[in-house]
């Protein structure tokens, strides 16, 4: 039986992950991750970290976050309290979805992941307050390769849900990107 039902979104290779459940009297179970069913996905990595973010206010934006290669990771999202808009962008060098966005509404409550494929920029907006995110990352944190793009970027006109409330200093200080930006390799 599988777990999990594995949908395509307009974005190269991002996957709409939803999980099944079996429920009763005392609540239900649900597999959070399984590596074999998820390789019909795209997801060819082990898990090499697992970050846990708890968000406080609704309309925070956190992101847009990726690393370079060759620490380029791949994302396994998944709010398990309240509701986030999650987003990811196409930084890929020569992908037909370059520099497209979409974004996915994950929640507690319809068990829902984003797949997100390595050379996208990844993001959320809280939409409730008290959010709480796990992502299963295929690599792990590397501060030489981080980088960043504006939420607010113009070049990407993002159509953010709520007024952004909350932005780390970090975050509000990535750069536009430049005309010249031809993506990721």
């Amino acid at each position: 039986m599988t777990q999990f039902s594995i949908t395509d979104l307009p974005l190269a290779h991002l996957k709409l992950v939803e999980r099944s459940c079996v429920s009763d009297e005392r609540g239900y179970f649900s597999r959070f991750f399984c590596a074999e069913e998820l390789a019909k996905a795209g997801w060819k990595w082990s898990v090499a970290q697992i970050n846990h973010s708890h968000t406080l206010r609704q309309g925070t934006i956190r992101g847009l976050h990726f690393q370079h290669a060759p620490h380029m990771e791949a994302k396994y999202v998944n709010c398990v309290r309240g509701a986030i808009w999650d987003i990811a962008v196409d930084l890929r060098a020569g992908s037909p979805t370059f520099l497209k966005w979409h974004a996915e509404t994950l929640s507690a409550d319809n068990k829902r992941a984003l797949l997100v494929p390595e050379g996208c920029a990844h993001g959320f907006q809280s939409l409730t307050d008290d959010v709480e995110v796990l992502y299963l990352l295929s690599s792990p944190y590397e501060s030489k390769a981080e980088s960043g793009l504006r939420f607010s970027d113009p070049r990407l006109s993002i159509s953010w849900p709520l007024p952004a409330t909350v932005v780390s200093e970090r975050d509000k200080g990535h750069p536009f990107l430049g005309e010249d930006f031809r993506g990721i390799a």
